[in-house]
């Protein structure tokens, strides 16, 4: 058998040491006493990240193999999140969002929260139950029909589940009985559940009944300053897509149920939307069909551009308001003049657990996630060696390795997860690791007992495969930009 380098046992000595499992010495050079646990509870916290201890249950994953339920799977992000364990089904149209998924809206809320909060933004939260006086105020209880879910309480009073907040939040403003002009612009946001009963929801997360959505809300002193306020939450929305690393289309819209005088889309190009497009070959001009008459092909803009249908997944929606909602709820702030003033509204919607299916929709593989950098919901991945092979010994490297990226690397405090399933070859556990998606996958095997260790690590993004000694890898995973 080939002898054990002494710098691996330096390693193993060192582990344990961190570990508290060998005695410390004092400066005197006596071995330092070694406090118990506080409590039974303190032995089971680890300080690591491991995947045996992440809740994505091996029952809830089998998609892949049951054909009953491939059949049931409608696109690539709707099996691709269950295969990985981020979201398991409950009610037709409503999904429980795991571990993985949840940190992953999370991320995409803070990116949402920093765009947002970057124009002016800022967030409240408004009730889920809302009053029918304020629909039927509005006209709108009827004109929603079967898509809005109605209530009654225990009085027999009239409720629905908000699927949009317009009347909810005009009235709040109503309420400041001393608006000023000074204190607009006003944009007010929520990131919440919304509530619709479509009749068939299909494709996991990109068509449920129940859903996460950030809706906000403004007003303005003018139409003008409606306007420029209607184009600074444009210019942020296409800032946030570009952070994200998705190409997306602002497209001109039909107002809808919403209601108002303009209103866009912004449209992610995929097979699977539902959404037709037509974007002129000749100049920036893009429409959804609905908005364009059926028989022309020509382009409306330039007039001499040919029409080109597409099809695409709605993940944002503007509207500019005008006066709709904020003169029928008495809207009013202070003008310059000390005169009540009908505020000029707009609303603005981003699909966040849309965005999340649509994204893994554009740019997964059919065998695994590939994420946007910033929402992937781990970064990185280290892989151990399979327990009793024959470099068994690295699996010491592999914990170090776990504490050193999170020491000398602060972005990825929490970001670095460790597979410890080693009784799985590492052939199974990359395989898992690529249905996941995590960005980095580093294996931890025989390279890194060489007399200059290396990693092997693999860009998942990329395909590419690299072995990098402990500075390159450093150096690669420094540049990883985290939110």
């Amino acid at each position: 058998m080939e002898p054990v380098k002494p710098w691996v046992w330096l390693r193993v000595f060192q582990h344990l040491h961190r570990a508290s499992l060998l005695p410390r010495r004092s400066h005197s050079g006596c071995a330092e006493h070694v406090t118990a646990p506080v409590s039974s509870h303190s032995r089971h916290i680890r300080p690591t990240l491991l995947v045996s201890r992440l809740y994505q249950p091996s029952n809830l994953r089998d998609v892949g193999q049951d054909t009953r339920l491939q059949g049931e799977m409608t696109c690539k992000s709707q099996r691709l999140m269950q295969q990985a364990g981020l979201i398991h089904p409950s009610n037709p149209g409503c999904y429980y969002y795991l571990p993985t998924a949840v940190r992953s809206m999370e991320k995409l809320v803070r990116v949402i929260d920093q765009e947002m909060q970057g124009i002016g933004g800022q967030k409240l939260d408004m009730p889920s139950l809302c009053s029918a006086v304020l629909w039927k105020t509005s006209e709108r209880w009827d004109l929603m029909g079967k898509e809005l879910f109605r209530l009654k309480d225990r009085h027999g009073v009239d409720y629905c589940l908000g699927p949009t907040h317009e009347e909810a939040v005009t009235t709040l403003v109503a309420h400041q009985v001393n608006l000023s002009y000074r204190q607009l612009p006003l944009l007010l946001y929520q990131i919440t559940r919304k509530f619709r009963d479509e009749p068939k929801p299909k494709f996991g997360l990109l068509r449920g009944r129940e859903f996460y959505m950030k809706d906000m809300y403004s007003f303005d002193v003018s139409e003008e300053a409606a306007y420029q306020t209607y184009e600074s939450v444009c210019q942020a929305y296409t800032r946030l897509f570009t952070r994200l690393g998705l190409h997306c289309v602002q497209v001109q819209a039909d107002t809808g149920n919403i209601g108002g005088k303009l209103s866009h889309e912004f449209q992610l190009p995929a097979d699977i939307g539902e959404d037709r497009l037509l974007k002129c070959e000749n100049c920036s001009f893009s429409a959804n069909v609905e908005t364009i008459a059926s028989d022309r092909n020509d382009c409306p803009q330039c007039e001499t551009g040919r029409l080109v249908e597409s099809k695409g997944i709605e993940v944002g929606h503007t509207f500019y308001l005008g006066k709709k909602y904020s003169h029928v709820f008495s809207a009013t702030f202070s003008s310059a003049q000390n005169k009540p003033s009908i505020a000029e509204m707009g609303c603005y919607g981003l699909g966040v657990t849309r965005i999340l299916a649509a994204a893994i929709e554009v740019m997964s593989t059919e065998e695994g996630i590939r994420w946007p950098g910033l929402l992937a919901p781990y970064q990185v991945c280290i892989l151990s060696p399979k327990k009793g092979s024959k470099v068994d010994e690295a699996t010491v490297i592999a914990e170090d390795l776990v504490h050193t990226l999170g020491e000398t690397l602060p972005q990825l405090r929490g970001e670095v997860v460790l597979d410890d399933r080693t009784q799985m070859t590492i052939g199974k556990r990359l395989k898992d690791a690529s249905i996941l998606g995590y960005p980095y996958v580093i294996v931890v095997g025989q390279s890194t007992l060489e007399e200059i260790p290396r990693f092997e690590v693999i860009c998942q993004q990329t395909g590419e495969t690299v072995f990098l000694n402990k500075d390159g890898l450093l150096d690669l995973l420094g540049k990883v930009e985290t939110v």
